[in-house]
């Protein structure tokens, strides 16, 4: 079955119109909603400095959304973990934890943005040693008990909502990452299929379960409108803009991403990279989804107005939800 997805990471250039919160309280409600209507998780990403405002506290706001939800997994997609003091995130988490009842899961990530990390005082080397530390630090972290780090002496509490702890995941494009991902955390989100399969190499070195193939990651952004080219024409500058900056800030790290630059608005909505269907249309298409594959909604993208994000996600449920639900897809 399809798992239905929220997105959200907050940019709003300067041409959105939306009143900052507005937008922000427009996020919570959307997952409260989604919440409400089966939605199975919400995925936060978090970026420091940009000018567009992007979402530097995925965990406050998925504080929020812990408060007004019941069964909607929230991922933080990723947790740029080099950013943030050990002994605080090791606290945040659990905390969050506790208000989300183990509903959080953190996508623990080394970042790429040098800008960020020399705002944070810190310089791009820490991450090696950071990431190759923080899954153990955590492990031990969350039990409770006292435990020596650095030469400090460190407790943490309180203790976590999930036992034996909160899930810990791993992103990553290297080698080098899917090794440590197979060694200190209960799963890896890589960039592509050929780094998860090494992933799979090395679990199996270790005498870990195999996981199997990596599962199916969306594809598209997808939105639903009764006309999609008078719906695209309206957001197209905020795709563009979203896609332009993840690709930018990719080149200049030198590292792999999906998003790619478009300066023409027609070859941006060919790369299949953002959908605009219509209601019949979205249920053909979900139809010929593989199992499990999701459909992801990321409604306030590049800073959507929130009431065409809306108009998306209740044609959704209006006319193509029932439907998909009779047939078993979602």
């Amino acid at each position: 079955m399809a798992d239905l997805m929220l997105r959200f990471d907050m940019r709003q250039p300067d041409f959105s119109t939306a009143c900052r919160t507005e937008f922000y309280q427009a996020a919570i409600d959307m997952c409260a909603w989604g919440d409400d209507k089966g939605f199975g998780s919400v995925h936060l990403s978090e970026h420091h400095g940009s000018p567009d405002g992007y979402c530097p506290s995925p965990l406050v706001l998925a504080s929020a959304i812990a408060a007004r939800t019941n069964n909607i997994r929230m991922f933080i997609s990723a947790l740029i973990a080099p950013l943030h003091d050990p002994v605080q995130l090791a606290e945040d988490l659990a905390v969050l934890d506790i208000i989300s009842r183990g509903r959080v899961i953190p996508i623990v990530s080394g970042g790429y943005r040098e800008e960020e990390f020399k705002a944070a005082g810190k310089d791009l080397s820490i991450r090696k040693k950071y990431m190759d530390d923080i899954g153990p630090f955590l492990t031990k972290a969350w039990t409770g008990e006292t435990f020596e780090y650095e030469g400090r002496t460190i407790t943490i509490t309180p203790q976590p909502f999930s036992s034996p702890r909160p899930m810990i995941l791993m992103g990553g494009s290297s080698k080098p990452a899917a090794r440590r991902a197979a060694r200190e955390a209960d799963y890896f989100i890589p960039s592509g299929p050929e780094i998860f399969e090494f992933y799979r190499a090395e679990l199996k070195k270790l005498g870990k379960p195999d996981p199997g193939p990596m599962p199916a990651a969306p594809s598209t952004v997808t939105f639903v409108a009764e006309d999609p080219d008078a719906y695209w024409e309206k957001i197209a500058p905020h795709a563009q803009h979203e896609t332009n900056m993840y690709a930018q800030w990719a080149e200049k790290a030198q590292m792999f991403t999906p998003y790619r630059h478009h300066d023409n608005l027609d070859e941006l909505r060919a790369s299949g990279a953002y959908i605009v269907y219509r209601p019949q249309e979205l249920i053909d298409a979900a139809r010929d989804m593989i199992s499990a594959q999701p459909i992801m909604f990321h409604p306030l993208c590049g800073g959507i107005d929130p009431e065409l994000g809306w108009a998306s996600l209740n044609l959704f449920m209006d006319k193509v939800m029932q439907p998909l639900n009779e047939e078993g897809i979602v």
